[in-house]
């Protein structure tokens, strides 16, 4: 759906000096980012950017005397004093190479530190953060100008500093000559400033309110250049739509941003002739006076010098201002995001466990029991799960049965506290989930979805990902692929753990479904100190002969462990100890599997019909 683009803001109340204090709102904390960073480049940076400020006024100065050592006809003053400019110039020149070599190497740290940042924030969100399509607007946003705008309103912030330091000096030349003249410098400037503050804010917003859109632009660039995408796109020829569509939504945001910047420019540089027009109207004053021979030569050109120049510091000292107020609007999309609350409750991701897994699970017994949960996913009104009571003993084998949207996955997803539940508790070994570590929890399961990740990193490490704490330990990760009925796999590769898997990197191979979920079943079979396994239809991509013989496995690697199949193949369900059919997030039946058949419901219907397909 098209929108059109927002209409420019109003100016905020209070005028100039409003948005002034709203430009620095962000400062702070971003300074405190910069020094974190790199403490000595960031004491470096102030003290170029005060020099770069004194500078200037030494060189005006410089130059009135070598005007006035001309007319005296002082030729060894005329020589000292060009020297002495030569040498300041030279300074000048000195100082803005280290100040631009500073913004690089420091901007180049920073983005560094704040992508990490980003992600380390993402690391520690709940899974829920990630089914939010706002919260995805809201990364975008932080990600997109994250390793420039620091650094920018840092620079910018010092840069104002310099300029006030120059236009102060200037300022209190010019009042010998006229308090008139310093009058217009200043206000000649500011019709220009507002203007680039207004478009700035103007472009934040369409930035923003675009989110989404960019989103969708990325994705159809990655659809149309992708290997996942690519057999489909061919076969079903979707190439010129979904191409059609990109170029439409990027011939729109061009539309939108010239838009924008021919209206920035028109108006900009018409309030910029405002300026123009004060500095010669004081430079006429200041030759007629000269002519008239009430003002010195050396006079005259260190006024034209300092009005010049001094108006240009305030131009850039409001420029400053402008493009920090630009930078901060910018900086808040990065602030949002780092302040969105952790998703669980209890302690904190990344807290080291207490004990590890072996000595908890000496403590164990009482298995995981759901008192009337229920869950909600946010901003839906549907529940997804709703008055579920269920007791898994310690030890024992539970199967979930029901069809797609049932609440299967996210019922376990509750039991490994990637969600919260809406209501209800949930508790384990007798205490409630919200009590334990989630890194302690989470190590005890040994899980297999059915959207399994296939890394596009070497089999060893796919692998071996399953327990980062073992991912060199070669003989665990042999154990762990003899366990998932992945050694076939293995052995038809050209390196063996070595083989890179996926298309996107040199030398990959590619792998078929059936294949990438053995390694996936490998990289569950990781955690070999997990009591609990949970499979989530854990053989969909298998023939039958491999689905049995990992079951057979994994019947014996279950021994004295509690594990949670999903599953529509029925010769899986039917080993579990207890069977517990799903409707609409509700529990309908559970018991064996003759107990379910003999009473004729839902599940005996579901066998019957799955049954008659093996006629």
């Amino acid at each position: 759906m098209r929108h059109p683009p927002p209409k420019a803001p109003p100016p905020p109340r209070g005028g100039v000096w409003a948005q002034v204090r709203e430009s620095l709102s962000h400062v702070r904390a971003t300074l405190r980012l910069v020094w974190r960073s790199s403490p000595p480049q960031t004491v470096a940076l102030a003290v170029l950017t005060l020099v770069g400020g004194l500078v200037p006024l030494g060189i005006a100065y410089a130059g009135k005397r070598i005007v006035d050592a001309v007319v005296a006809h002082d030729r060894s003053a005329t020589l000292r004093w060009v020297l002495a400019e030569l040498a300041l110039v030279v300074v000048l020149a000195v100082v803005q190479r280290g100040l631009g070599l500073l913004r690089s190497v420091l901007g180049l740290r920073l983005g560094v530190d704040i992508n990490v940042t980003i992600l380390e924030k993402a690391l520690g969100l709940d899974l829920r953060f990630f089914e939010d399509s706002e919260f995805y607007d809201k990364l975008t946003r932080a990600r997109r100008e994250a390793s420039s705008r620091p650094i920018a309103l840092v620079t910018e912030s010092f840069g104002l500093v310099q300029s006030v330091i120059t236009l102060v000096g200037y300022g209190a030349l010019l009042l010998r000559f006229s308090g008139w003249a310093v009058l217009a410098l200043c206000a000649a400037t500011i019709p220009a400033t507002v203007a680039e503050m207004r478009y700035s804010k103007l472009a934040f917003k369409i930035r923003n309110w675009r989110s989404p859109e960019s989103r969708r632009l990325l994705y159809l660039e990655y659809v149309l250049a992708n290997d996942e995408h690519a057999k489909e796109v061919k076969l079903f020829g979707l190439g010129p739509v979904l191409l059609d569509r990109y170029k439409s939504l990027s011939e729109e945001f061009y539309a939108q941003d010239r838009d924008l910047y021919l209206r920035r420019a028109k108006w900009t540089q018409l309030l910029s002739l405002v300026g123009t027009f004060a500095f010669y109207g004081s430079y006429a004053a200041m030759a007629l006076l000269a002519a008239a021979g009430r003002l010195s030569l050396g006079n005259m050109t260190m006024y034209v010098l300092a009005f010049r120049q001094g108006q240009q510091a305030f131009q850039s000292a409001l420029g400053g201002i402008g493009s920090m107020y630009e930078h901060n609007l910018y900086m808040s999309n990065l602030w949002d995001y780092l302040r969105l609350a952790q998703g669980a409750r209890g302690a904190p991701p990344g807290r080291a466990p207490a004990g590890d897994v072996g000595s908890q699970r000496a403590h164990a017994g009482l298995g995981l029991a759901l008192h009337d949960v229920g869950f909600r996913y946010p901003g839906k009104d549907a529940w997804a799960l709703r008055h579920v009571t269920l007791s898994i003993p310690t030890g024992e084998s539970l199967a979930l049965v029901g069809e797609n949207g049932a609440g299967k996955t996210t019922l376990v997803k509750l039991l490994t506290r990637l969600y919260e539940p809406t209501e209800g508790r949930i508790v384990l070994d007798g205490r409630d989930l919200q009590d334990w570590d989630p890194l302690a929890l989470r190590r005890r399961f040994g899980v297999l979805f059915q959207d399994f990740n296939q890394y596009q990193l070497v089999v060893k490490e796919n692998v071996g990902l399953g327990s980062v704490d073992h991912l060199d330990d070669l003989p665990r990760i042999e154990r762990a692929i003899d366990s998932g009925g992945a050694r076939d796999v293995v052995s038809g590769l050209s390196s063996g753990l070595e083989t890179p898997l996926g298309r996107w990197f040199q030398d990959g191979t590619e792998l078929s479904g059936g294949q990438w979920q053995k390694i996936a079943l490998a990289r569950a079979f990781m955690r070999e100190e997990a009591d609990m396994l949970v499979l989530d239809e854990p053989t969909a991509a298998l023939d039958a002969q491999a689905e049995h013989a990992v079951f057979e496995r994994f019947r014996e690697l279950a021994r004295g462990r509690t594990t949670i199949v999903i599953s529509h193949r029925f010769p899986t369900v039917r080993m579990a100890h207890t069977i517990v059919v799903l409707e609409h997030g509700e529990i309908v039946e559970r018991g064996t599997h003759d107990d379910l058949v003999a009473r004729g419901g839902t599940y005996a219907r579901m066998f019957a019909l799955q049954a008659e397909g093996y006629r």
